[in-house]
């Protein structure tokens, strides 16, 4: 939900953009799966109101706050250690001082996923952990080869990320080479790590996981794989330097189940070396240079479950060799030629549980064929032909969850044959045709979480019918004439946690004052309206916002400052900065 709302039709999504090396807490220790929960519930505490914290919050919340009067926390038990650490990191306020307190802690679990200023000065403490460390997310820092030679003694260490660190390169994997307990490492984005560097990789025998994605220097350097039999999840993808030679060298990996591939150099050779890998149950091949003659391939793995081939340049040529596919519950076609001929061959897979056909050249009379895929629970029609006609087809996947039909020929008067898809959640309407009608006909969806009508002619007695979505979660009205008087129909949405009113011109401070209420709210864009610096003090209620966008707004960023500083801790990205 950008500033501007634009929205680009063929654009493949630039991963970059989004926020990189956040990974789950990865802990043996069951009386830690609470932390993200203590940490989100302490950090309200200066609001005054909601639950009673415990007496356990209270005291972590305390010590935070006089982080300055400590000089070690060793001899805490290792749990309490380890919330006051996550805490630190949520706040942001851990820094090289503060973190020296936390040496020879025990701690099991040290995110640091683009947390800022980590480098190799921070990485004696963090070894100091010892064979107790059991997960490291370094991703985004500027750790080093000098720095990855402290990890070497962290002998139980499980789980590892370097994704988009630059400053290591072949010598640092050596250094971890010695980490025989790990299970998932990720380096995306290492263009210092080469085929010889991979040869480290050949000792870290109990992986089960490995993520290479855009690390543009590692082909031929797969055969030093071929001893990692437990290896189960391969991502290579967008690393262009990869060809069909890799994949034969990988074929003897009999035990891979997941393996990205996408936007590579791969060809239908390399696609034939495959077939030796019967236990793959997801294949992604996007973007990759591959005809219908890779479809064969393909067909001799009965045990995928998920296929990618979005923007492969495929037309409707050898899709029948994929009707015997029986297992398969996702298929991705998006951005190829394919027309209502291809689906005919789709009707067989009824165990088909997601389907994107985004900008296929597909229409009313193709959706005919997708009746009998009664498990739907995701379908793509963007960018299509389809108009109000063909969604009669859809009225009987009683199971679908998310539907999109942005950029398509759907009126008004079609949306009444949704009305009885009731477990639908997530509703894609980007397109100017829908009006106030339309939200009219869709009153029945009362269990829709998410409702985009970017680009819609909503006007303000049209947001009445918004009353009806009571479990709404997140909600775009983009450019559709909105004023405050239509936003005193949202204001009462209380379920909202996402919100975007962009480009609505005549929105003011006023309808800050109107979501003031809305107090679960994480996102909120109203860029490209009236507001002005002094409707900034209606947003402090809104603790739990982390995403603000006040672009081409009379807002400056000084101001958002001071609100993040004094009354929205939980702020972390806001616009403009």
């Amino acid at each position: 939900m950008g500033g501007i709302c634009s929205r680009k039709r063929d654009q493949q999504v630039v991963e970059d953009g989004l926020r990189r090396g956040v990974s789950g807490r990865y802990s043996r220790c069951a009386s830690t799966k609470w932390l993200g929960a203590a940490s989100r519930s302490m950090s309200n505490h200066g609001a005054g109101r909601g639950s009673c914290p415990s007496l356990m919050e209270l005291c972590i919340y305390k010590i935070r706050e006089d982080i300055h009067k400590y000089s070690s926390f060793s001899i805490l038990p290792r749990d309490i250690s380890q919330q006051i650490f996550t805490e630190l990191v949520d706040s942001h306020r851990l820094t090289d001082v503060y973190l020296e307190a936390f040496r020879d802690c025990a701690l099991q679990d040290v995110c640091l996923g683009d947390y800022p200023g980590v480098h190799d000065g921070w990485m004696d403490v963090i070894s100091s952990q010892g064979s107790s460390l059991l997960s490291v997310d370094l991703s985004g820092s500027h750790v080093t080869d000098n720095g990855l030679r402290f990890l070497k003694d962290c002998s139980n260490l499980q789980a590892l990320s370097l994704d988009y660190c630059d400053q290591f390169s072949d010598h640092g994997l050596k250094s971890i080479s010695g980490l025989s307990s790990l299970t998932s490492l990720s380096i995306r984005k290492s263009s210092k790590i080469t085929a010889d560097g991979m040869r480290a990789l050949s000792n870290l025998v109990n992986l089960e996981k490995l993520n290479l994605e855009r690390c543009s220097g590692v082909h031929g350097g797969f055969l030093h794989l071929k001893g990692l039999r437990r290896l189960e999840s391969l991502n290579v993808g967008c690393c262009k330097c990869v060809v069909d030679s890799d994949m034969k060298a990988i074929s003897g990996l009999t035990n891979l189940k997941e393996l990205q591939i996408s936007n590579s150099c791969i060809t239908d050779l390399g696609i034939t070396y495959l077939r030796a890998l019967q236990k793959l149950t997801a294949l992604d091949l996007e973007g990759c240079n591959i005809t219908a003659q890779c479809l064969e391939s393909i067909s001799a793995l009965a045990t995928l479950q998920c296929l990618n081939l979005n923007r492969c340049g495929l037309s409707d040529d050898g899709f029948e060799k994929l009707s015997g596919l029986k297992c398969l519950k996702r298929l991705c076609l998006a951005f190829n030629n394919i027309t209502d001929a291809c689906l005919v061959h789709l009707k067989g897979l009824t165990n088909l549980e997601y389907l994107n056909l985004d900008s296929c050249k597909i229409d009313d009379e193709g959706l005919a064929n997708l009746t009998g895929l009664i498990l739907l629970k995701g379908l793509e029609l963007s960018d299509t032909e389809v108009g109000s006609k063909g969604l009669c087809c859809l009225s009987g996947l009683n199971k679908l969850e998310n539907l999109n039909l942005s950029f398509t020929f759907v009126t008004d008067s079609g949306l009444k044959k949704l009305s009885g898809l009731t477990s639908l959640k997530s509703l894609n309407l980007d397109a100017r045709q829908i009006t106030d009608a339309g939200l009219a006909n869709l009153t029945s969806l009362s269990g829709l979480l998410k409702l985009d009508l970017f680009g819609a002619r909503i006007s303000d007695s049209g947001t009445a019918y918004l009353r009806h979505f009571k479990n709404l979660r997140s909600l775009e009205i983009c450019g559709g004439g909105l004023t405050d008087a239509g936003v005193k129909n949202i204001k009462d949405i209380v379920s909202l946690t996402q919100l975007n009113l962009s480009q609505n011109g005549n929105l003011t401070d006023k309808t800050l004052e109107l979501l003031s209420g809305l107090t679960a709210l994480r996102s909120l864009n109203v860029s490209n309206s009236r507001i002005t610096n002094e409707g900034l003090q209606y947003l402090k209620p809104l603790k739990n916002l982390l995403t603000l966008s006040l672009e081409s707004c009379k807002v400056t960023a000084s101001e958002i400052k001071k609100l993040q500083l004094t009354d929205l801790p939980n702020l972390v990205s806001f616009r403009p900065e």
